[in-house]
């Protein structure tokens, strides 16, 4: 595993995680300089304890850390929504301190010496960036099948939960760090499912927004139609905080030309929503045939009815048209927006377009295509047809939005729909990759650009699953409220990470 920077490990705080994750949990909470540079000191020792010693599990969920963030964080204490909080950036985002890398030994060198406006604007609110977190290499659109998690720069990241089980993708540091109590937030990203699969799976918060409210300039890209950035943090309360510092306008990225008008302060009204009388529809196909998470959900089924909440059960299955148009959209737009990204950065030495890269893995097939191949690269590099392109653009956004989402809220009367996020995490096995179960319904908030919350709902044999939260768009602030208040109504109780192989905690 390749590391940008060594983390200096303090030599105390330890003791002091309690501490840090009670003063961070809401955000009415108020902390003094010296409680805010403990809590990042303890999250650097978590990291050396957890990511780096030869003597723990070895997460790799962390490829770069910040030793200074402890003095950062006395130093922004009172500034700003954050207050010196520390955040964790997914390395496909570009910070100014170190390489962006999408998880590509192509671009180990790409210090660009910029912060990504999202991240700008995460520092202006008094964040700390405490560092880089790992991913499924360029956010796991390489080749089908992949195993997620694993990148040429970071390495495999493991599940907090059982380090023998998969983080998912292609957030998975993120998720794993957050999980692990590394940080007191992180930000994630996604195409389809890249928050919110691994946020599920590793027993977090993930929320992706309304594509447009968040920029993505300096963002590797992989389609302009579907690209976010958003939050992944242990609480709703704390992913609407660090919503209300990223989103914004940005003249350079023309989707977030309404983001000004439609961002708030994410956290109002969160500690007293109330789904008394909220009619909330539940996807019934989308909860699959797993017995194990066909139980959790009917809890949280069961807790969303006795907050108050009107259950309508809809029977609904999207046109298998729909994922066939985003296949080729993912694709076109790859080709194009990655083009376009690679051309235009800094230094020397990089590559230039997705050909260069895909001629850069052939060349370094040892290190980097031992484990899966690149064929998705492949097809995309050839794919050029832009009347083709706009035509399944529309009908894919067409079959997600308004005849999705659109149709399903409107039809049923409905404030939101729910499902389960996923599955539980499976067995990494980097010969045959990943194994899904087919469980959730998070490609139509995907397509459509729709926000799409994942809050924990329980366990399945001690693997935490994610109850999904989706609505219309820029309904951003009402999906969050309906989150924070199934939190509070929530019976189930939740597993905390064991840092062991699944089969060590559960052979007795």
């Amino acid at each position: 595993m390749l590391r940008f920077a060594s983390v200096v490990a303090p030599q105390s705080c330890l003791l002091l995680l309690a501490t840090a994750l009670a003063a961070t949990a809401s955000p009415a909470s108020a902390a003094s300089s010296a409680q805010r540079a403990a809590e990042a000191e303890t999250y650097l020792a978590a990291i050396a304890r957890l990511d780096d010693s030869d003597k723990g599990p070895q997460l790799n969920a962390v490829i770069a850390a910040n030793p200074a963030a402890p003095a950062e964080a006395a130093r922004l204490t009172g500034s700003g929504p954050l207050d010196g909080r520390t955040v964790l950036i997914k390395d496909n985002i570009e910070t100014r301190e170190w390489p962006t890398t999408a998880g590509s030994l192509a671009l180990a060198a790409n210090r660009t010496n910029r912060d990504a406006p999202l991240v700008a604007r995460l520092r202006d609110a008094g964040g700390v960036v405490l560092g880089k977190t790992n991913l499924s290499e360029w956010a796991n659109i390489r080749h089908s099948p992949s195993t997620s998690g694993w990148s040429a720069i970071g390495g495999l990241t493991r599940n907090p939960h059982a380090i023998d089980r998969n983080t998912c993708g292609s957030s998975s540091g993120s998720g794993a760090a957050i999980a692990a109590g590394m940080a007191w937030g992180a930000i994630g990203t996604e195409t389809d499912g890249s928050i919110t699969c691994p946020a599920s799976v590793n027993g977090i918060v993930g929320f992706k927004p309304t594509v447009g409210l968040v920029s993505r300039t300096h963002v590797v890209p992989i389609s302009a139609s579907q690209d976010t950035a958003g939050p992944m943090t242990r609480t709703v309360a704390d992913a609407a905080i660090l919503l209300s510092a990223i989103a914004g306008s940005d003249p350079a990225d023309t989707a977030t030309a309404e983001a000004d008008t439609r961002k708030a302060d994410f956290s109002q009204g969160l500690a007293t929503a109330s789904l008394a009388g909220v009619r909330i529809g539940v996807l019934t196909r989308a909860i699959g045939n797993h017995p194990g998470v066909s139980k959790v959900f009917a809890q949280a089924v069961a807790d969303l009815k006795a907050a108050g909440a009107e259950i309508v059960a809809i029977d609904f299955q999207p046109d298998s048209s729909m994922y066939r148009d985003e296949s080729f959209v993912l694709r076109y737009e790859l080709r194009r927006d990655l083009n376009a990204y690679l051309s235009t950065l800094p230094g020397t030495g990089m590559p230039r377009s997705l050909s260069e890269v895909i001629e850069f893995n052939r060349a370094n097939a040892d290190k980097e295509l031992r484990w899966f191949g690149q064929d998705t690269f492949i097809a995309a590099d050839k794919i050029t047809d832009a009347d083709a392109h706009a035509k399944a653009r529309a009908n894919s956004q067409k079959l997600a939005g308004e005849l999705g989402i659109d149709k399903l809220l409107a039809d049923n009367n409905v404030a939101l729909l729910v499902a389960p996020t996923g599955g539980p995490a499976w067995s990494t096995d980097l010969v045959s990759g990943d194994r899904f179960l087919g469980i959730g319904a998070g490609s139509l908030a995907a397509i459509a650009g729709y926000p799409h919350l994942t809050v924990p709902m329980g366990a399945v044999e001690g693997l935490p699953v994610g109850l999904s939260m989706m609505g219309a768009k820029w309904q951003d602030h009402a999906v969050l409220k309906a989150g924070a208040a199934y939190e509070r109504a929530r019976t189930a109780v939740l597993p905390q990470p064991r840092f062991k192989r699944w089969g060590e905690q559960h052979s007795k």
